[in-house]
C-alpha cells in the first residue's frame, strides 16, 4: 500500500483565527502560585531569595520512554557535564509516566527536565517550569511530526476508514500523541473519540507503535521522532507498520528549570546546555537518529504559540490547584 502523507493544518483557521486573542493572554493560565511580571507566560524566578533553592544534587528527568533504562544511558554523559559545570551531584530520575513527571515537578523533587511537546504547557502552568532549550538539527532547524499509522493489512488506508475502529492515544497531555490528532479529527473530519472510533490510552509513543505493529491496536497517533529513533536501535523495522497521516512541524521536547532555582546556579545550568559538546556522546548516537545534534535557545512565547493554539481548539484547561 502507498503512504498517504496528507499535509493539513491541524485547526481549521476559522478556529486559530478566533483562538489567537487567547494565545496572546500571557498570564490567562498561569497557575496562582506563580507571578508573571514581565509577560513572558512563565513563572517568574521568586523575587525573595529566602525562597531559592540550591540543592547539594540536582535532579533531571526525560520524558518518559518505554525503557527508561536506556536513555539513563544515554544521558550519561551529558549529565557528567552539567555535574562539572554546576559542580552539583545530578542523578537520572527514571519517570515511568507524564503524571509522574509533573508530580515530581511540582512537588519539589525535580529540578531539571525535559519535557514532551504537550507536556511543556502543563509544566509551565502548574509545575513553574522555565523551558529553555531544545534539541536541533545541526543548521538550527528543529521539530517533528504527528503521526497516524497502522499494521499492513488492517483495511484502514485513510483517515476516514479510522470509523468504528480503535485508535491509541498516548496521554491526555500529549501534543502529537492527543492533542493534535484530536483536533485533526475533529475540526477536518469530524470525528469524534468515543463516537466514530473507540480510543485507547498506551502510556507512551513507544507503547504506542508497539501496540500498533504487535496488533493490539488498529491505528496510533504517534511523534515520528520516536519511530525514527526505534528504528535506527532495531527495535522495529521498515514495513512493521504504515503511514496514513503526517502533519506539519511541531517543537520537540522541551528542556528548562524549576522556577526557584538559585539565579546563579540556573545560568550555570543553561550554559551547561549550550557548552556541550555533542560529539562522540551517546547522546549524539541516540539522537541523531531523528536529525540532532545540538541544543539551542528556545522561549516558551514563541515555540509553543502552535501547540497553545491546538490546547485551545481542543478545550484545555489547567486545573492546577
Amino acid at each position: 500500500m502507498t503512504t498517504l502523507s496528507l499535509r493539513r493544518t491541524l485547526v481549521s483557521a476559522a478556529v486559530c483565527g478566533a483562538l489567537s486573542l487567547l494565545a496572546t493572554n500571557a498570564s490567562a493560565d498561569l497557575s496562582a502560585r506563580y507571578t508573571d511580571h514581565d509577560g513572558d507566560m512563565v513563572a517568574d524566578v521568586p523575587q525573595d531569595a529566602a525562597e531559592w533553592v540550591n540543592p547539594d544534587t540536582l535532579v533531571f528527568a526525560y520524558t518518559p520512554v518505554e525503557d527508561p533504562a536506556v536513555y539513563a544511558e544515554v544521558w550519561a554523559d551529558f549529565l557528567d557535564h552539567l555535574s562539572e559545570a554546576t559542580g552539583k551531584n545530578v542523578q537520572f530520575f527514571p519517570v515511568q509516566s507524564n503524571a509522574a513527571q509533573q508530580e515530581a515537578l511540582r512537588a519539589g523533587r525535580l529540578h531539571i527536565a525535559g519535557f514532551n511537546t504537550g507536556g511543556v504547557p502543563v509544566a509551565v502552568n502548574c509545575g513553574g517550569f522555565r523551558p529553555f532549550a531544545m534539541m536541533a538539527a545541526d543548521d538550527g532547524s528543529y521539530g517533528y511530526e504527528m503521526e497516524i499509522i497502522t499494521y499492513p493489512g488492517s483495511g484502514i488506508e485513510a483517515i476516514e476508514d479510522l470509523a468504528g475502529r480503535q485508535l491509541a492515544f498516548t496521554s491526555e497531555t500529549s501534543n502529537s500523541g492527543f492533542r493534535a490528532p484530536s483536533a485533526l479529527l475533529s475540526s477536518e473530519y469530524g470525528m469524534q473519540a468515543g463516537e466514530d472510533f473507540e480510543p485507547a490510552f498506551s502510556g507512551s509513543h513507544d507503547n504506542s507503535i508497539l501496540g500498533v505493529i504487535n496488533k493490539d491496536y488498529d491505528a496510533a497517533a504517534i511523534a515520528n521522532s520516536v519511530a525514527t529513533r526505534m528504528l535506527a536501535r532495531g527495535v522495529i523495522d521498515e514495513g512493521d507498520y504504515e503511514v496514513i497521516y503526517t502533519s506539519d512541524t511541531f517543537p520537540t521536547t522541551g528542556y528548562g528549570l524549576a522556577h526557584n532555582l538559585d539565579p546563579e546556579l540556573a545560568d550555570k545550568i543553561q550554559e551547561a546546555f549550550f557548552s556541550y559538546d555533542w560529539e562522540g556522546t551517546p547522546l549524539e548516537a541516540e539522537f541523531a537518529n531523528s536529525g540532532e545534534a545540538q541544543f539551542i535557545p528556545i522561549t516558551y512565547a514563541d515555540q509553543w504559540s502552535v501547540v497553545r493554539t491546538i490546547a485551545d481548539a481542543t478545550d484545555v484547561t489547567y486545573d492546577c490547584d
